[in-house]
């Protein structure tokens, strides 16, 4: 049966298809079947290094914990130290908390999965993980001090370190992670230790910030402070597209947000006239840039989903306003402005809008929620406004929703509260 009739199939009948085959079906398949498929099939392993890193993590984010830590445990080195980048800080700080949480599920694998990736995981994330977990003393040929005798030590594993635990709920997981790496790498194991007893945290913790970042940046994701610029404002009276966008190809990963793939609004209709590889890099370099810089990567699948909502919806926004509604002109003006300058123009559009909440106050319901919205740092569209009345917020999709908020903060303006 070929996989592209997109016909239903079972375990067994997808574990019968040729390689290729394979793949094909799974890109047509809801998250949660193409992990059962995956983690039932006799090449699983196979099928998961076949992903993209950025495709395997939007995956691993989309499915329940227990089937995303077994696909956790198929992903080869280079997919696993994408996604530890991408879960172990918060800005530019590192989370141990995160880390404990990783290491942990990584450690409940096979000793031959944590093999290896440890040659791939850079040696000042080990030394910055395990300086947070453990103190040490001794070493080959030193003498304890006075201090260091006094101290009560929780284990060595070679008569030669001594260690103590300073959090001893993770002493089971932090006590694994070592053994492992004393037994199968013992000159890592000694220089780790000797590194985590000089105790130099803030220097390793800047080191492994920025090797992070360069890994990342090779894949499409820029440093926060970068990232960042797509939320500067700029002027949308005297915005003009440019008609000499220039892209160059590189090697980052057009795996979109399935969800997003739709032609309702006057983006995504000219999107499917000017799509391109070229073109599919950009956008998803934009997605990309704005996970970083609202650390979606850090929080649950729906805000990381709403952050690929509000670029759709901000690029929408300022097509409609520079094109008017008209199509052609929007495919134009797709073709010529980097999108990034798109969506600074739309968020800057939104933005207008937070300004005159941030002048208001109503402790009304309804309308508090609306200003509430408003004023968050990423402005939400309050669900009230809409035709269903449905209470809560989303991201603004288009400049109908931007005429909706503009027309009720003018009855606010003018002392009319229209909700009440």
């Amino acid at each position: 049966m070929a996989a592209t009739q997109r016909t239903r199939l079972g375990r067994e009948e997808f574990s019968m298809l040729p390689f290729p085959d394979k793949l094909t079906y799974l890109a047509g398949v809801s998250p949660k079947e193409r992990v059962s498929l995956i983690l039932g099939d006799p090449e699983g392993k196979q099928l998961t290094w076949s992903m993209h890193p950025q495709a395997l993590y939007w995956l691993f984010k989309e499915i329940d914990t227990p089937d995303a830590m077994q696909l956790l445990g198929l992903a080869n080195p280079r997919q696993c130290v994408f996604i530890l980048d991408m879960e172990l800080w918060r800005g530019w700080t590192f989370s141990e908390d995160k880390a404990m949480e990783y290491f942990g599920y990584i450690l409940k694998g096979s000793e031959e999965h944590f093999l290896e990736l440890l040659p791939h995981l850079d040696f000042n994330l080990l030394t910055l993980f395990l300086g947070r977990e453990i103190f040490v003393a001794g070493g080959i040929g030193d003498l304890n001090t006075d201090e260091e005798r006094l101290i009560e030590w929780d284990h060595t594993f070679d008569d030669v370190f001594l260690i103590k635990f300073k959090k001893p709920e993770n002493a089971e997981v932090i006590g694994r992670f070592i053994d492992l790496v004393c037994r199968y790498d013992n000159p890592l194991y000694t220089a780790l230790m000797e590194s985590v007893s000089s105790d130099i945290d803030v220097e390793g913790e800047e080191e492994c910030y920025r090797l992070k970042s360069g890994r990342l940046a090779d894949l499409g994701f820029p440093p926060l402070d970068e990232a960042r610029e797509i939320y500067s404002r700029i002027n949308p009276a005297t915005f003009t597209p440019s008609h000499t966008k220039v892209l160059l190809q590189t090697d980052v990963s057009n795996n979109l947000p399935d969800i997003m793939l739709t032609d309702k609004t006057l983006l995504e209709r000219a999107i499917l006239q000017v799509d391109s590889e070229l073109f599919r890099m950009e956008l998803n370099y934009l997605i990309n840039t704005a996970l970083v810089a609202d650390e979606a990567h850090l929080a649950d699948t729906p805000y990381m989903l709403a952050v690929v909502e509000r670029v759709y919806g901000y690029l929408n926004i300022a097509l409609e306003y520079l094109s008017k509604g008209d199509e052609a002109k929007g495919v134009e003006i797709l073709r010529g402005e980097y999108l990034k300058n798109l969506f600074r123009l739309g968020f800057s559009i939104v933005l207008g809008l937070k300004h005159r909440a941030d002048k208001l106050n109503d402790s009304s319901y309804a309308t508090g929620e609306v200003l509430s919205g408003l004023k968050s740092p990423r402005p939400r569209y309050y669900r009230g406004l809409d035709d269903d009345g449905i209470d809560g917020y989303r991201e603004f999709h288009e400049m109908q929703d931007f005429r909706n908020v503009s027309d009720f903060l003018t009855t606010l303006e003018d002392g009319t509260d229209e909700l009440n």
